[in-house]
C-alpha cells in the first residue's frame, strides 16, 4: 500500500503558510475598521444618536471593501462616520493590494506548482486499476520504451528529474495516459510516490544517464518491491557489479552487450545474423550484411564504448590498434597518440592496411568525420559507427556505415525483449551455443519463410487464461501437434505465416525450434515469430473453440449456446484419446 502523501506536499497547508501575513494584515484592517465603526457617532431620522450594531458594521465595511458599494445603513451616516469610512476604505485598498501581490507572486511560485503536480500525479497513480510500469528518466531511452509501450496497449509511469522533458510528454499523443513527474528518480519516498508498490505496477525500469540514481533505483526496487522485476542500466562496470550484488535481476549495459554481438559476429557470424534479424525492430527490414572481418582492426577512441570493443577483439585474438589523446601503453596494444579525426594519425595507425575501423568517441561529429575519412583512405573497410543521439540519425542514415551503434536502441530492444517476451532470453542463450552449420540452416528456413523482414516475437502459455479451448481438449486427452496448429483459420490447408522457435515446458524440459509432429501439453510455453496477423490468427485458434475445431476437424461448429447444445446432444461422445 502507498503511504499518505506527507504534510508539506498539501496544497492547502502550503497556501495557509505563503499568505499568512496578507491574512492577518487583511484580517487585521476589517477587524479595526468595525471597531471603529461602532464606536463613530451617528443620528436617525428622528435627530436621535445612534451608533452601529457589530452586525450592520461588518455588513457595511464588508461591502464597501470589497467594492460593491450599497451606501449608508441603516441611517444616514454623520460626517465623523463618514470620516471614519473614509480612513477604513484607503486601508483596504492597501491590505488588498498587498493581499493579491501575495497571491499572484504565490501562483507563480515553482513550489506550488511543483505540489499542485505533485498531487495531481499521486491521484492519477492512485486511480490506476490497469498493470503499469514504472519509467524512470526520460531520455531518448526512456522515450523509445515509452512510445513502445504504448503501442502494445501497456501503460507507463514516468518520473524524469527535467522540467523540459516531463513538457515534452504531452506533445508525443501517446494513446494513453502518461503520468509524469519532475522529481528526483533516486529518492524512495518520490518512487512510492510514482506506484513502486502498487498493486498493478508490474516492473521498474531505471534509464537515467546518472548511475548512481539508477543503483539507487535498484536498492529501493529490491528492498520495497522484491517481487517485481528491475530493469536497469548501468554505464560502469563497477555499478554493474554493485546492482548484481544484491539481486537486480536485469542490469543493461549496451557497449557491453554490442560488445558481446561483435565477438560473435567474428567468431559466429551466421549466428550473428539469425540474432540480429530476431532482436531487431519488428517491421524493419534487415539487409544481408557482410560479416565482420577478421584482420587488423584501429579503434578510434578509447572510452567506455572502446575498452569494450577492445576487450571484445582481444577475445577473439584480433589484433587492435588504438587511437586516443591520452595514449596509454599496455604492453599489448598499439598505440597512437593523436586526434584520429585527421588522415594523418590513420595513416600511423595502418589505415591502409585494416580490415575494419571503430568510431567509438562520444562525439557524433567526431565520429562521422573519422568514419568519412578512414572510408577515403580504405573503401574496402568494415565500419563500426557509434551514435550517441537518435537526433542525428539522418546523418549516420547518409553515411551508411556496415554497422551502427545506437545505445538507446540497444537498451530499448533489450528491455522490450525481456518485458514482453521473456521466453526470448533462453532461446537466444541457447542460440549462442550452437554451431555456425545449424544457425545457417536456421536463418535460411526462417527468412525463406518470412523474408528479411524483422518478425514479431510473441509467447503464448497453454494455459485456461490464455488458450482455454486448446487446453480443454487437452486435458480431455487429445493428441495435438504444433503442424496442426499452424493453420490459417480462415484456409485451413495454408500454413500460417509464423515459426514455433522455442517450446518451454513445466519440466524443464525445453525443444529449440522443435518439429511440426511434436504433441502440444498443457503448460507448455511457445516462442513464436512471425508477421503481426499471423500471430493474432494464433492466439485466436488457441482461444476460440469453433475456430480450433475447423482447423482440426474441417468442420464449422453452430453457433449460438443454443445449437451448441443441440449439436453436443445429437452426437454422441468421443471417448478420450489418450497420449
Amino acid at each position: 500500500m502507498q503511504r499518505p502523501l506527507p504534510r508539506h506536499h498539501s496544497i492547502f497547508f502550503l497556501i495557509l503558510r505563503r499568505l499568512r501575513a496578507p491574512l492577518i494584515l487583511l484580517i487585521g484592517i476589517i477587524a479595526v475598521s468595525v471597531l471603529g465603526l461602532t464606536l463613530a457617532p451617528g443620528v436617525d431620522e428622528a435627530g436621535k444618536p445612534h451608533t452601529l450594531s457589530f452586525f450592520h458594521a461588518f455588513y457595511f465595511i464588508s461591502y464597501t471593501a470589497t467594492t460593491i458599494g450599497f451606501g449608508e445603513i441603516p441611517h444616514t451616516f454623520s460626517d465623523q462616520q463618514r470620516l471614519w469610512v473614509t480612513v477604513c476604505i484607503y486601508l483596504s485598498v492597501i491590505g488588498w493590494a498587498y493581499t493579491l501581490g501575495s497571491v499572484f507572486r504565490l501562483l507563480s511560485d515553482r513550489s506550488l506548482r511543483q505540489a499542485v503536480a505533485t498531487q495531481g500525479f499521486v491521484r492519477a497513480v492512485r486511480r490506476l486499476r490497469e498493470p503499469f510500469y514504472l519509467v524512470c528518466g526520460y531520455g531518448e531511452t526512456g522515450r523509445l520504451i515509452c512510445q513502445a509501450l504504448d503501442r502494445m496497449g501497456v501503460r507507463a509511469v514516468v518520473i524524469e528529474l527535467d522540467d523540459d522533458k516531463v513538457g515534452e510528454i504531452d506533445l508525443h499523443s501517446y494513446t494513453l495516459d502518461v503520468p509524469a513527474l519532475c522529481a528526483d528518480a533516486g529518492n524512495p519516498e518520490t518512487l512510492e510516490f510514482a506506484g513502486l508498490t502498487h498493486p498493478h505496477c508490474i516492473g521498474v525500469i531505471a534509464l537515467t544517464d546518472d548511475d548512481q540514481a539508477n543503483l539507487a533505483i535498484a536498492i529501493a526496487a529490491r528492498l520495497l518491491a522484491p517481487r517485481l522485476p528491475a530493469l536497469c542500466r548501468a554505464e560502469h562496470r563497477e555499478t554493474s557489479a554493485n546492482m548484481a550484488s544484491f539481486g537486480t535481476r536485469h542490469i543493461i549495459d549496451p557497449f557491453e552487450r554490442f560488445s558481446e554481438t561483435l565477438a560473435l559476429a567474428l567468431h559466429a557470424p551466421k549466428a550473428s545474423q539469425l540474432l540480429g534479424w530476431l532482436t531487431g525492430l519488428p517491421g524493419t527490414r534487415v539487409e544481408r550484411r557482410r560479416d565482420p572481418p577478421r584482420g587488423h582492426w584501429i579503434v578510434c577512441g578509447h572510452g567506455r564504448f572502446g575498452r569494450w570493443m577492445v576487450d571484445a577483439m582481444d577475445a577473439e585474438a584480433v589484433p587492435v590498434t588504438i587511437i586516443d589523446l591520452d595514449a596509454r601503453p599496455d604492453g599489448a596494444h598499439r598505440w597512437v597518440q593523436g586526434d584520429s579525426t585527421g588522415a594523418e594519425s590513420l595513416r600511423q595507425a595502418g589505415i591502409d592496411q585494416a580490415t575494419g575501423i571503430v568510431c567509438a568517441t562520444s562525439s557524433d561529429v567526431d565520429n562521422l568525420s573519422i568514419a568519412v575519412t578512414a572510408r577515403a583512405l580504405n573503401p574496402e573497410l568494415f565500419v563500426i559507427l557509434r551514435q550517441n543521439h537518435e537526433a542525428n540519425h539522418a546523418l549516420f542514415e547518409a553515411f551508411d556505415a556496415d554497422i551502427t551503434v545506437v545505445p538507446s536502441r540497444i537498451i530499448t530492444h533489450e528491455c522490450l525483449a525481456i518485458l514482453s517476451t521473456p521466453l526470448l532470453v533462453p532461446f537466444l542463450r541457447e542460440v549462442r551455443t550452437r554451431d555456425e552449420d545449424w544457425c545457417d540452416t536456421r536463418l535460411e528456413h526462417l527468412t525463406a519463410r518470412l523474408g528479411w523482414t524483422v518478425p514479431e516475437i510473441r509467447s503464448e502459455r497453454i494455459n485456461l487464461h490464455r488458450a482455454p479451448a486448446l487446453y480443454r481438449r487437452l486435458m480431455r486427452g487429445e493428441r495435438i501437434t504444433l503442424e496442426m496448429l499452424l493453420r490459417s483459420p480462415s484456409e485451413r490447408g495454408a500454413a500460417l505465416e509464423c515459426e514455433v522457435l522455442f517450446l518451454d515446458r513445466d519440466d524443464d524440459h525445453h525443444l529449440l525450434t522443435p518439429e511440426g509432429d511434436t504433441p502440444i501439453r498443457a503448460g507448455d510455453e511457445l516462442l513464436l515469430a512471425g508477421t503481426h496477423r499471423a500471430l493474432n490468427d494464433f492466439s485466436l485458434i488457441i482461444a476460440n473453440e469453433h475456430t480450433l475445431n475447423y482447423i482440426l476437424t474441417g468442420q464449422d461448429l453452430p453457433g449460438g449456446w443454443i445449437w451448441e447444445k443441440l449439436s453436443h446432444r445429437a452426437r454422441p461422445a468421443a471417448p478420450p484419446k489418450l497420449p
